[in-house]
């Protein structure tokens, strides 16, 4: 039978599947719209209001796209709205960071060595620093600030900044990075929701009425989208970046988080230009790698306390409820014997520097801070450790299943 870990980390599995698959219709439909905008071509026979055209091929068919600046005289019966992909999104990529970094915060949200914080502070940092940023970036664009969209890009990146380093003084290093991405997307979404989207039905509802639509709407839209073209490329990094230690377990994670947003810059940049003129500025293929370049030497930057140091943390109330349940003493030798050589803060193991994930388990904290993982990875399935390098006895495994449902009362 099913125990509740394993069912819950199907949901998690289930909802970032789903999470993936809508990110993917999302960014390809941005990505098309903008390289389409980019590349509209003026005709003398475009029909009034009109504001250029493109002929495309794809799949063995010829399309030919005709944009107004505004709204066309005549509105069709049948208009497609591009929504629900954005929307669906965001909700999917929320329902996991609460999965994961709510319900999971004792592993992966909280970080003792950087703040006591209880699990309802981490999770109102968490989810009120997502709203107000909205709320700020909304009121800087509405202000006069949004006539000037490169000083408005300069102090959108300023606050991004701010906020890496902030995550990254209160959350462990993987949160913050997934949390900075998450600060980005609601941002995005929201301009969807509350921005793009009245501003087109309000044009609607005016050509329906019979009367000429403001341009101001179209502008204002116009904007948003801007920005989100630019800010998707690091926010994919960032939803990514939990998989690498080089990227949130050092040091200057919360500059290497910052100088990924550059980059999303120089990228799009290149194919914005590309899709306008035919040709891409080569100077930011340069100044991309050069960014990179500068993250991989940051990375590099010690960046979690050392074993002395992690012998004498006291532990959580988390790591007390493993730390004391009946089979902890087995199943912790199962673990040393069968994981440390790797998950160490100076692993052993050949051709391994930082372990993988950043996941130790050296100290008696370490093993019941990650309880839930090993008896998933290693207990109730094989995929740790690897078996082309370890072969862990079956009667370790059970000693690592008795331990964690011990603990849990299953």
């Amino acid at each position: 039978m099913y125990d509740l870990a394993i069912i819950w980390d199907w949901i998690a599995f289930s909802v970032r599947w789903l999470h993936v698959i809508t990110a993917m219709a999302w960014i390809g439909a941005s990505f098309y719209f903008i390289a389409l905008d980019l590349m509209l071509r003026p005709n003398p026979d475009l029909p009034d209001g009109a504001h250029g055209e493109e002929w495309e091929v794809h799949g063995g068919g010829f399309y030919h796209t005709v944009k107004y600046m505004v709204a066309p005289a005549r509105m069709p019966e049948h208009l497609t709205w591009h929504k629900w992909q954005s929307y669906t999104t965001w909700l999917s990529g929320a329902a996991l960071l609460m999965i994961l970094y709510w319900v999971s915060g004792e592993l992966y949200l909280l970080d003792p060595t950087k703040a006591d914080l209880s699990l309802w502070q981490g999770i109102l940092i968490s989810g009120g620093s997502l709203t107000l940023g909205w709320l700020a970036y909304d009121q800087m664009c509405k202000s006069k600030l949004g006539e000037t969209p490169t000083v408005l890009m300069l102090l959108l990146f300023a606050i991004l900044v701010a906020m890496s380093w902030g995550y990254h003084q209160i959350f462990t290093g993987r949160a913050a990075l997934l949390h900075l991405g998450a600060f980005t997307a609601t941002i995005m979404t929201a301009n969807v929701f509350f921005q793009i989207m009245p501003n087109q039905r309000i044009v609607v509802a005016d050509l329906k009425a019979g009367r000429t639509p403001d341009a101001k709407y179209g502008k204002i839209a116009k904007l948003r989208s801007t920005h989100n073209n630019y800010l998707t490329l690091p926010v994919v990094f960032l939803m990514l970046s939990n998989h690498y230690p080089l990227a949130f377990a050092t040091e200057y994670a919360w500059i290497i988080a910052a100088l990924i947003f550059l980059t999303g810059v120089t990228i799009r940049h290149y194919f914005n230009t590309l899709h306008a003129t035919g040709k891409g500025p080569h100077w930011t293929w340069a100044a991309t790698v050069l960014i990179m370049v500068t993250i991989a030497w940051l990375s590099t930057a010690p960046g979690t306390e050392t074993f002395e140091e992690a012998q004498a943390r006291e532990m959580t109330s988390h790591e007390t409820r493993f730390a004391s349940a009946e089979g902890f003493e087995d199943a912790y030798y199962a673990v040393i014997g069968n994981c440390s050589m790797c998950h160490a803060r100076e692993p052993s193991w050949d051709g391994i520097r930082w372990a993988p994930k950043n996941v130790l388990l050296e100290t008696e904290a370490d093993v019941a801070r990650h309880a839930q993982a090993i008896y998933l990875q290693a207990g109730r399935s094989h995929a740790m450790p690897p078996p082309n390098a370890i072969q862990m006895d079956e009667a370790a495994r059970a000693e690592i299943v008795a331990w964690y449902q011990s603990a849990t009362g299953r």
